[in-house]
């Protein structure tokens, strides 16, 4: 009985599967490459081509020739609100969901919506779209990427507030790079192609300086290769099975590491297009009776921040510490762990720790791979 309930399970998810919408991301280093442009340009092939194509959102930033695109093209109007005072306009989702295109566009992937909607994120209302059988085609600046939004800040100087969780990406069906050089950029922003002239002066200074849009530019190409890499193993046959990657990100309540941690396991599970397990272990000494309410609070955002990301949290109470790190490597068949830097010279740490060095000689003998992440 058993195994014919798992059957049927088993089959009506495969046709929830082919149910569900297609979505492709036009994904960019920056503004004014673009990313709008080229989704326009699709909409109206596509439209030519007889098929329902309908713009959800899109916003033109009063660039001349992407608004002259807009034209000819059916459009959902959009929601009128009334919030703190103005008339603000939001994606209807509840209309699209009504009419039920077959394509529908959706600029701004990484917008928030505003209170009172029935989605935080405009990510969320793509994923209401998709399981509701209709196909978007969308698109997103690559610092929009969770997974990379400290980088991001470090290289740019500007923190960014609204992001996506890399498993938007992950489940795209198609994502295309829109490139250009840093000159071809500069070049558009001066031509005033980008933003009003008289906010050009000012881009240079900030955002639009070469060494930073060369490095936003590297982050958007290896996306993409990322992408593609994990879409030839998922989807191409392969004579010899390599070993399934799973990652193990161990963390404290250390509000410093923790994020980093996080973040770049999550970075290395994307890659090897794998699942992953971020593991607290909860001493004595770290009782929520004894740390502070600042780290507490850091703690569970932290735990937040896995779970968008994708990972699994699993907390465990135990002074046994590195013995609790191995079972847990043991029990979920993990290949990599990852800690922070400790505090110490890693050297020292090595040298002096023989907690460490137990752990280095467990994992040793069960050819699991440990990784410290500055």
């Amino acid at each position: 009985m058993e195994e014919k309930e798992e059957s049927v399970k088993h089959f009506l998810e495969l046709i929830k599967k082919s149910r569900r919408g297609k979505l492709k991301i036009y994904i960019g280093m920056s503004a004014g490459v673009g990313k709008t442009y080229r989704m326009l340009q699709e909409a109206h092939t596509l439209l030519r081509g007889g098929i329902d194509v309908w713009i959800g959102y899109v916003e033109t930033h009063l660039r001349t020739e992407t608004e002259a695109l807009v034209n000819g093209l059916p459009i959902i109007p959009r929601r009128k609100l009334f919030y703190r005072g103005k008339e603000v306009e939001e994606m209807d989702l509840q209309a699209i969901l009504n009419r039920h295109p077959e394509i529908v566009i959706v600029d701004e992937l990484a917008h928030s919506n505003i209170e009172g909607s029935k989605n935080s994120k405009r990510w969320q209302d793509v994923f209401d779209l998709l399981e509701a059988g209709i196909n978007v085609i969308s698109a997103v600046n690559i610092q929009h990427l969770e997974s990379i939004n400290e980088e991001i800040e470090q290289i740019t100087g500007i923190r960014v507030t609204e992001r996506i969780p890399d498993k938007i990406l992950q489940i795209a069906d198609e994502i295309v790079n829109i490139d250009l050089t840093a000159d071809e950029l500069i070049t558009r922003l001066k031509e005033g192609k980008i933003y009003d002239k008289s906010k050009v002066e000012r881009a240079l200074e900030n955002f639009f300086q070469a060494d930073k849009i060369l490095q936003l530019r590297e982050f958007a190409l290896k996306e993409v290769v990322h992408q593609v890499e994990r879409k030839i193993q998922t989807e191409i046959p392969k004579s010899i099975k390599l070993r399934p990657e799973k990652f193990l990100a161990c963390i404290s309540s250390n509000a410093e590491t923790a994020g980093v941690v996080i973040r770049k396991t999550a970075r290395l599970a994307s890659y090897y297009h794998s699942a992953w397990i971020v593991l607290y272990v909860q001493s004595d000494q770290e009782s929520f009776d004894k740390i502070k309410l600042d780290k507490q609070r850091h703690l569970i955002n932290h735990f937040k921040l896995a779970t968008e990301l994708g990972a699994e949290v699993i907390k465990v109470k135990s002074n046994q510490i590195t013995q609790s790190i191995i079972n847990m490597a043991q029990e979920k068949e993990i290949t990599t762990i990852c800690i922070g830097k400790p505090h110490l010279n890693i050297f020292q740490v090595i040298l002096r720790t023989a907690i460490f060095n137990q752990l280095l000689r467990n994992l040793a003998a069960k050819e699991i791979d440990l990784v410290v992440l500055s």
